[in-house]
């Protein structure tokens, strides 16, 4: 009998990433399918050519299974109910980011999780790639020295059609709180207060604010400036966003899709206006899975090794108010505080 009898709720295109890593574990059996349109489970029950019953209630599905984990691969807007049910009815949580539609959606989730005892960990799946934990050791390393200015762009021109391009906030809201959990990630630290603008440049196919910057005081004493637009057409930065971390004895860059290193300056005896510099190039230690396998690695892992997971929802708050401070800010013109 498998160990972890998992609900997945929520039949649309990101489920089928979770689906597949689930149909890889010899310890795990996908029990129900959950959609509030009961035909998008079966044709997902199909594809798979999985041998479970299919409902368009958690509660019932959980009930009638005897589940003790369920994936939450529904939309934002039905994640707190999803969770929320979920721990109380004793399972466990994977769940897709963000973790609510509100800060408040989010702090009653973490309280949720606390209450119940179970676990809540949300995917934060660009976490897990070689590079981006071979930056982070570097950034950490203290090759470069303190931490003082920490720099991420992001211009892409995705044409998504569908409720992207009505939101308000598309890229803060849709996006951004990767590249927040990535500036925590490498960072090793928490955010003290932001000010953000966000807009839509001309050219913009999207009905709310597609563009932003956001300046990001860090508990650590550095700053991390965001700049980011989802209307960029011509010379896209990876979705990885590129990464510039400036230190006290030195930088490090990364491009989101090659090795990252660092610079740092060749000090001598003599006095110079500009340093030579030398490069400092990365192992990349990392061993695991990419993306979503990845984290959902380290999620089943936390469970089994009786751990907080990497991503548990007492971590991921941070990132999560990331993006709602920030949006505060962008509406009310003013610095926010943490």
């Amino acid at each position: 009998m498998a160990e972890f009898k998992i609900v997945v709720a929520g039949c649309g295109g990101m489920s089928h990433q979770w689906i597949e890593y689930a149909l890889t574990r010899k310890d795990a059996e996908i029990v129900a399918l959950v959609d509030l349109f009961e035909d998008a489970a079966k044709n997902t029950a199909k594809k798979y050519s999985l041998d479970c019953n299919t409902y368009t209630d958690i509660s019932t599905a959980i009930k009638e299974t005897g589940a003790n984990l369920v994936f939450d691969v529904t939309i934002p807007a039905s994640h707190k109910n999803i969770t929320v049910t979920a721990l109380s009815l004793g399972c466990n949580v994977f769940g897709e980011k963000p973790m609510g539609e509100s800060m408040q959606d989010a702090i009653e989730m973490q309280n949720a999780a606390k209450a119940s005892g179970k676990s809540y960990v949300v995917m934060q799946n660009r976490r897990f790639n070689k590079q981006i934990r071979a930056f982070r050791d570097l950034v950490q390393s203290g090759e470069i020295g303190d931490q003082g200015f920490i720099n991420a762009d992001f211009f892409l021109g995705p044409h998504f059609g569908g409720f992207r391009d009505e939101m308000d906030s598309p890229l803060i809201l849709d996006m951004a709180i990767h590249t927040f959990d990535q500036a925590r990630f490498i960072s090793g630290a928490n955010p003290v207060s932001v000010y953000c603008h966000e807009f839509n440049p001309k050219g913009s196919w999207y009905k709310g604010n597609a563009s932003a910057i956001c300046i990001f005081e860090m508990d650590n004493g550095a700053v991390f400036n965001y700049r980011g637009s989802w209307s960029a057409e011509g010379a896209p930065t990876s979705w990885e966003s590129a990464w510039r971390v400036v230190g006290s004895k030195g930088t490090a860059i990364w491009d989101g899709t090659h090795s990252p290193y660092a610079e740092v300056p060749i000090i001598g005896e003599e006095q110079k206006f500009l340093y030579d510099n030398q490069r400092v190039e990365v192992n990349q230690t990392y061993t695991g899975q990419d993306g979503h396998f990845g984290c959902l690695d380290e999620m089943f892992a936390s469970l089994i090794e009786d751990r907080k997971a990497e991503t548990d929802c007492t971590d991921n708050i941070h990132s999560v108010s990331m993006v709602y401070k920030a949006i505060e800010s962008a509406h009310t013109g003013k610095k926010v505080f943490f």
